[in-house]
């Protein structure tokens, strides 16, 4: 067995996510384990090229981690050779510049969603990459959450029978920023930086649909800016004039429809921040970010509708908790070592299944919610499987 070093640029590490979920959760993980584990029993190890745009920050993180690599001048990253993947943790709105730039240089690219603003540019860079041969990936961290590894057991055993029709509940409340600080930076509710719900969460809701449910074929949404007035990392007020909330239905090839409600203005009463319950013929699961609890049809209650009485029944009795049966890693890690794995291994290197393409058909997802939202309409959705 053998240490092989793969050399990451970090785009975004101080950022929320770049830091938290990719930085420290994931690379650093790896870094910490020994490496990923290749199939010939060698292990790669992620040497990393910090870089961000404020030097302060940026060189705080790289002493906390005792990383010496870092810069702020992204293009002196690309420019060097001895670091072939590009990895993009910016705001939405410097993202397609930059994955250009790492096309250009010849970089394998990951990065965080959306990969662009719209969908041309989205479909864009999908196209670049394919003419480029660009091994690239795109995060669809939600597939690799234990409660959706759960569902997807559920699905590939057969349990639901005919799956008749899906209903998520997303989010929680972000506060305001007055007189308490938002948990949410604010650029999430100025359109104007690339912010709103649905341009975070429906790329989201097309992958985790795709992939345990079918493809979308049309979609309804309806959304909305609930809380008008918010305030700032420095305490200043501020117009949101993005959308922080979304109520959207999509209709999937086969017949099965999924309604998804994503807000920043909920008080949660569920389980857990995102819960989907799944309805088939044959029975029905609630499925959380972790926990997952099932009824299959022979256990199915038999409720009489009487509003005069009050239900002496207790409904979440009749639900099974799902085991575990194995260890849950977490999901942005998991999803870090699946893609360097088929970067150094792939045997076709341009058939990573989350890629460019994918990510561009969740852009599209969020431009057709939004424009079914602004005119009123079902927005139909074509086939996308070239770019």
């Amino acid at each position: 067995m053998a240490e092989r070093r793969i050399g990451i640029i970090v785009n975004g590490a101080t950022g929320r996510m770049g830091y938290r979920q990719h930085l420290v959760r994931s690379l650093l993980a790896i870094q910490e384990q020994g490496g990923v584990e290749l199939a010939d029993g060698d292990r790669l190890v992620p040497d990393l090229l910090l870089v961000g745009r404020n030097e302060e920050k940026l060189a705080a993180v790289a002493e906390r981690h005792g990383l010496a690599n870092w810069t702020t001048d992204v293009e002196e990253a690309l420019d060097n050779d001895d670091y072939e993947v590009y990895f993009d943790a910016l705001v939405t709105n410097l993202r397609v510049e930059n994955l250009k730039k790492a096309i250009a240089a010849g970089k394998a690219i990951y990065t965080e969603k959306p990969t662009a603003e719209s969908f041309e540019d989205a479909l864009e860079l999908a196209r670049l990459a394919r003419e480029h041969g660009t091994v690239n990936g795109v995060v669809h961290d939600k597939l690799y959450l234990p409660g959706l590894l759960k569902l997807r057991r559920l699905i590939d055993s057969g349990f639901f029978g005919e799956i008749l029709s899906v209903r998520g509940e997303f989010g929680y409340w972000v506060y305001e920023g007055d007189w308490q600080e938002a948990q949410r930076p604010s650029w999430n509710y100025r359109t104007e930086d690339g912010g709103g719900i649905v341009a975070d969460m429906f790329p989201h809701w097309n992958y985790v649909i795709e992939e345990l449910f079918g493809r979308i074929e049309d979609v309804y949404a309806q959304t909305a800016t609930h809380i008008g007035r918010r305030w700032d990392e420095k305490g200043e007020q501020y117009t949101a004039t993005a959308d922080d909330a979304a109520y959207g239905v999509f209709r999937l090839e086969g017949g099965t429809v999924v309604q998804m409600n994503s807000s920043w203005d909920v008080r949660v009463h569920r389980d857990e921040l995102v819960e989907f319950q799944v309805d088939g013929t044959k029975g029905s699961a609630v499925v959380g970010l972790h926990g997952a609890h099932i009824q299959p049809r022979e256990a199915t209650p038999k409720p009489v509708w009487n509003p005069d009485v009050k239900d002496p029944h207790n409904y979440y009795d009749d639900w099974i908790e799902v085991p575990d049966n194995e260890q849950f890693d977490n999901g942005f890690k998991v999803q870090w070592e699946d893609f360097l794995r088929h970067l150094a291994e792939g045997v076709e290197r341009s058939s990573y299944p989350f890629d460019f393409l994918s990510g561009a058909r969740g852009v599209r997802l969020a431009e057709a919610g939004l424009t079914s939202s602004a005119e009123g309409r079902r927005i139909s959705l074509d086939p996308l499987t070239e770019a």
